[in-house]
């Protein structure tokens, strides 16, 4: 017997529009001419873009142009030498998107519906020694969605074609509101050919904590294993070290149970370490290794904890690690392109790592996308980020057929099984807003009939069932929003999660009056910027370089029941809050200016409701979203080039490990420090009040002792002053050490002059000096790495950050009411 082999079959691909009619040995005898070069995992598009057969279908309105693409027929073929063939021979299609059939050498193999389901398909009769023909054939999405959908029906949903509904494929590609219409299709997951004599279908590993000792009980499906071969398990500490092993006689099912003594606990970020142990299974045949599979786990117990909060109504809806509770901050995540083969585990690992320097500890995978490639877990699990895993359905009604229910169910098995052994993996959620949906349709809601809304048959019975079965250890949550109980509604603010729409949707409630909508577990909010002024501007036309041109417009998708309203949603928050001026560069200026105030005091409203224990009003705050899949006008904070926006850097100082906030209120400034460590601190806090002119009205210093894991709130007295003030609080440590700082202004801005700052920047070592003579607001300096951004100054000692990398030798400033220049930094001292 022999060991098993795993072969990509990634390179020498073509691709071909395939007539109508045409299948099979046909469609392989198209003759050369019509044939593209092509790889897999891949898209036609994208096929098509690499052989400057199309324009970038990000650039201006391309999108529109390119429909045509996602309406045809395509043909992908690959010929390739089998050589010497194994006992078993398989051929492995991790995801075919999404109607595709599949032809070996002239026989069909398997017909798909679903691009979330893998398929393995035994090819051993079929495989020839030399050369064979792999030949895929890819339908046009929407033309088959429509045709079940005059079947079933058309449904309520929002975004995109109501045909999405029935079709098994990533919901964003019909488009969003965030998002353009490219239908793409083709292998976008990796095929393999699987040689094998034994192999290791599934890999589980459930674990228990007693104290410091950690309990596995690991389980290996086998296929092939003959009498007489073993099944040995072995665990790895995170430096590779053996610590646990057992071998049992290979079977069916091969179990073990594996015991780990001064077990390292994973956690999430800022709570303390993420070690993560290695298990490997194999199959042994005396002492050769026929099969193989690893997988990487931390030992970690988690918890939702639902109780009373104190003097108030509901209940908390917060996490729980290793017996520690802890504020969730975070974002939505969304696919990172609409390209999906685009998207590099090394990219994974850059969108991963810029939430954790945000200071996040929780990501949640939307439920219009995918279940993310292998990459993003594994930059979780290893940057302590938890991962609120929707299943994938969003803002749609839903059909509970027969067929679809046996579709979503080879789906969400196969999901389930490929995601459990991740630390970061958080909790399975049903869908996206489909309940708010509901009952926005009479379909749900207090007194109607639970049996109108159909899909309840997904989200409270097949996905449960699914996730009790496979992953019983997790929580299951049927949606997001949702409240549970009968005669309920998803928007209840006291009990389990809430989209919180207010502000920019629903009645465009003032940004500053975040603290109005809070709710337990407030799992969505935003609001809208442009990306930066170098991404916009890379995909609009030169005549098309200003704020109301057509292009621009056309890459903000955003929309209401009467059509694309997101720039006048933008233009009423720019109104209600600055004095913008003519230029693009103003204008994506004012915008993530606001989008940046929003999210801070956002954040800071949310956080400061995480209070002692027992009086966890607001258990976590997860903003709409972190990232982009193509050039647009969105609520990211990241652009679809990478570029951190300044809300991100806001979003970064409010979920710091220790926060403070500050408010003006009549004749008082009311103050938050939010301590999210796992120690008390004992602080001060340094108030001082500014005109602004620069002169120093008011300064008060306080003590304060906070408890670990809290967040306090107490007033200061302020005289009544007669004009505009700026309020700077500072967390100093015994030493006097800066910890954290937030400032607080009169608004809105638009009624003042804050223009005439003189900003001095210099060198200090790899420190830039930032000083002003008056306040001022929104500093953004571009064209180096800074440790913070986005800064408020006021007179006194010079504010220091840090530069990471090279130094600029120039940099571009920016702030309210200050013209953009561009600087040459000196040395200290020049």
């Amino acid at each position: 017997m022999t060991p098993e082999r795993l072969i990509d079959l990634h390179d020498g691909w073509q691709l071909a529009e395939a007539p109508e009619g045409l299948a099979g040995p046909a469609l392989a005898g198209l003759p050369d001419a019509a044939w593209l070069p092509a790889r897999v995992p891949g898209t036609a598009h994208g096929a098509l873009l690499a052989a400057g057969r199309i324009p970038d279908p990000f650039y201006g309105r391309n999108e529109a142009e390119l429909r045509w693409v996602g309406e045809r027929r395509w043909a992908w073929r690959l010929r390739f030498d089998a050589g010497e063939l194994a006992a078993h021979e398989d051929l492995v299609f991790e995801g075919l998107d999404t109607y595709c059939t599949a032809w070996l050498n002239g026989e069909r193999l398997l017909d798909t519906d679903n691009m979330f389901v893998p398929h393995r398909v035994d090819v051993r009769e079929r495989l020839r020694p030399g050369c064979n023909e792999l030949l895929l054939c890819f339908e046009p999405a929407l033309a088959r969605a429509r045709a079940v959908e005059a079947v079933h029906g058309k449904r309520a949903l929002w975004n995109g074609d109501s045909a999405r509904l029935h079709v098994r494929k990533a919901q964003y590609h019909f488009g969003w509101d965030w998002g353009p219409e490219l239908i793409v299709g083709g292998p976008w997951r990796a095929v393999r050919r699987h040689a094998w004599s034994a192999r290791i279908d599934e890999l589980q590993c459930r674990s228990s904590l007693d104290g410091p000792r950690a309990t596995l009980q690991v389980a290996a499906e086998l296929a092939g294993a003959g009498a007489g071969q073993r099944c040995s398990f072995e665990l790895l500490d995170p430096e590779g070290r053996c610590v646990a092993e057992a071998v049992v006689p290979a079977s069916a099912v091969a179990r073990a149970t594996l015991s780990v003594a001064g077990a390292r606990l994973w956690w999430p970020r800022g709570l303390g370490g993420q070690p993560l142990y290695t298990l490997v299974a194999r199959v042994l045949d005396g002492e050769r290794v026929l099969a193989e599979s690893r997988c990487r786990t931390g030992l970690r117990t988690l918890r939702l904890v639902q109780e009373p909060v104190e003097g108030e109504a509901g209940s908390s809806f917060h996490f729980e690690v290793n017996g520690q509770a802890f504020f969730a901050g975070g974002a939505n995540w969304i696919p990172d392109d609409n390209l999906l083969e685009r998207i590099a585990p090394a990219r994974y690992r850059e969108r991963v790592a810029q939430a954790a320097a945000a200071n996040m500890n929780m990501l949640r995978v939307w439920g219009g996308g995918v279940y993310e490639h292998e990459a993003f877990y594994e930059a979780c699990d290893e940057q302590g980020l938890l991962v609120w895993q929707d299943f994938m359905f969003a803002c749609g009604i839903y059909p509970a057929n027969a067929e679809f229910l046996a579709s979503v169910r080879a789906e969400a098995e196969a999901a389930v099984k490929r995601l459990r052994h991740h630390a970061c993996l958080a909790l399975w959620c049903g869908n996206n807003e489909d309940y708010m949906l509901a009952e926005s349709v009479g379909l749900a809601g207090p007194g109607v009939q639970a049996e109108r809304f159909e899909a309840r048959a997904i989200y409270e019975g097949l996905l449960p069932e699914v996730c009790a079965a496979l992953d019983p250890d997790r929580v299951y949550w049927p949606g997001s929003p949702f409240t549970p109980g009968a005669d309920t509604k998803s928007s209840d603010a006291t009990v389990g999660d809430r989209h919180s729409w207010e502000v920019w949707h629903q009645q465009m409630l003032p940004y500053q009056r975040y603290g109005d909508v809070q709710a337990r577990f407030v799992s969505e909010f935003g609001m809208q910027s442009h990306p930066s002024l170098a991404l916009l501007e890379s995909v609009l036309p030169e005549g098309e370089r200003f704020p109301e041109s057509r292009t621009v417009q056309w890459h903000n998708k955003a929309g209401s029941a009467t059509g694309p309203d997101g720039h006048r949603r933008l233009a009423v928050y720019l109104a209600d809050n600055l004095r913008v001026g003519p230029t693009l560069a103003e204008h994506v200026y004012a915008t993530q200016f606001v989008q940046a105030e929003a999210m801070r005091v956002a954040y800071q409203d949310f956080r400061r409701r995480w209070q002692q224990p027992g009086a966890r009003a607001v258990g976590g705050a997860l903003v709409w979203q972190l990232n982009d899949c193509w050039p647009v006008t969105s609520w990211a904070l990241i652009d679809s080039a990478g570029t951190a926006k300044p809300a991100w850097h806001a979003v970064r100082r409010a979920l710091s490990p220790l926060a403070v906030a500050v408010r003006l209120e009549a004749g008082q400034a009311r103050l938050a420090v939010m301590n999210g460590g796992l120690q008390p601190c004992v602080l001060t806090l340094q108030l001082r009040v500014f005109a602004l002119d620069g002169r120093e009205l008011a300064h008060a210093r306080l003590a304060q002792e906070v408890p670990a894991s809290t967040s306090l709130e107490t007033t200061q007295a302020l005289p009544d002053f007669t004009g505009p003030v700026v309020a700077e609080l500072c967390a100093l440590d015994e030493a006097g050490t800066e910890l954290a700082r937030d400032c607080a202004w009169t608004e809105p801005f638009r009624f003042y002059r804050l223009g005439s700052a003189r900003i001095d920047i210099r060198r200090d070592g790899q420190t830039l000096l930032l000083g002003c003579d008056r306040p001022v607001k929104g500093l953004w300096l571009q064209g180096a790495a800074l440790a913070d951004n986005f800064i408020d100054l006021v007179p006194g000692a010079p504010r220091r950050v840090a530069v990471a990398g090279a130094w600029p030798q120039r940099l571009q400033v920016m702030a309210l009411e200050h013209a953009a220049r561009v600087v040459a930094i000196p040395e200290a001292g020049g």
